[in-house]
């Protein structure tokens, strides 16, 4: 039985991750964010038959030492803990530096040290900014267009100059844009449906002609889960991608369609991104994931909102309506 560790587990994907590689039966230990509220975040809303299986470790991805403890005896690593709300980038550029870039420092040296035998660091399509040609695939070149993307590239070029200085055997997993069950509002996806299932008539949102690549958490998940799997994506940059792209605008109509018809869109100043800051498209290819691994597509755009919006109704005290929040 495989042993892993799962920085960030108790995050959106990370808890998803760390979900599906119970039920996929490795063993797994986690580290969560330690915080005074005696909170696992997501991981508390697991069903007790997950929780029971998985070692939680409290924690903080800035403390070097905390990091080398918790990959101790772990056969592969999935590191996802990192900052990365964009807007909140703009005004705290020193914790992304502290947390993404020497965060993945502290995971690389550690597993330097024990001779871990797979690290996975959790990058994302912003490193690319707005293509320069589609589909983007991972020779596109990177473009930091926020502190955060910046901070992103950072880890990733931190993370191969080990892979080439010390043969650490290390893999950038590059999703586009995930949604779905227990994504926060500062996401488009669920901003736009929260506000439509409170009853407003009027959503607020940022730029509405931006594409972007969306992909239900699942599919990202079991891609990370194959991408570990595979032998052949050492020392590789790999986008997990739908390869279809769809504007904010059309998107926002069609959650409007399926919700409350009689909604309108409404551009809020707060919302937008600094003018050279909006990254205007992003689609991405899955040739090489497809290619070196098994993972297929599983939840099309269609579905995963349905799930998405079931969940939300499910879930509606957790999203604040009535205020924008970085």
């Amino acid at each position: 039985m495989k042993k892993v560790l799962v920085t960030g587990a108790d995050g959106f994907i990370g808890s998803h991750l760390t979900e599906e590689l119970v039920l996929k039966g490795f063993k797994v230990r986690v580290l969560a964010y330690y915080n005074s509220f005696n909170s696992y975040g997501w991981l508390d809303t697991l069903p007790a038959s997950i929780r029971n299986e998985i070692e939680i470790i409290s924690g903080d991805i800035r403390d070097p030492n905390g990091v080398r403890a918790c990959l101790s005896s772990i056969d592969s690593v999935f590191h996802l803990a990192a900052l990365i709300a964009i807007p909140y980038s703009y005004q705290s550029p020193d914790s992304y530096v502290d947390t993404n870039v020497k965060g993945t420092l502290n995971v690389l040296q550690a597993a330097k040290s024990l001779g871990t035998g797979k690290v996975l660091i959790t990058s994302t399509s912003e490193v690319y900014g707005s293509a320069d040609y589609v589909p983007i695939d991972e020779a596109h070149p990177k473009k930091a267009q926020s502190p955060y993307a910046a901070t992103k590239i950072g880890a990733d070029q931190l993370a191969l100059s080990f892979y080439r200085s010390f043969s650490l055997p290390v893999t950038i997993v590059r999703p586009f844009n995930t949604y779905g069950p227990r994504q926060s509002a500062r996401a488009v996806i669920p901003t736009i449906i929260s506000q439509l299932l409170a009853g407003k008539k009027e959503i607020y949102l940022g730029s509405l002609t931006p594409t972007r690549d969306f992909n239900y958490v699942k599919d990202t998940v079991n891609g990370f889960i194959e991408i570990e799997r595979s032998p052949e994506t050492m020392g590789e940059e790999i986008n997990i991608a739908s390869g279809k792209e769809i504007s904010i605008g059309d998107l926002a109509e069609e959650l409007i369609r399926q919700i409350n018809p009689e909604a309108r869109i409404l551009c809020e100043d707060q919302r937008l991104r600094p003018e050279k800051s909006e990254v205007t498209r992003l689609l991405g290819s899955n040739e090489k994931l497809t290619r070196l691994t098994q993972w297929k597509q599983e939840y099309p755009l269609s579905v995963g909102l349905q799930n998405t919006i079931q969940w939300i109704k499910e879930n509606g005290d957790r999203f604040r309506t009535d205020q924008y929040i970085v």
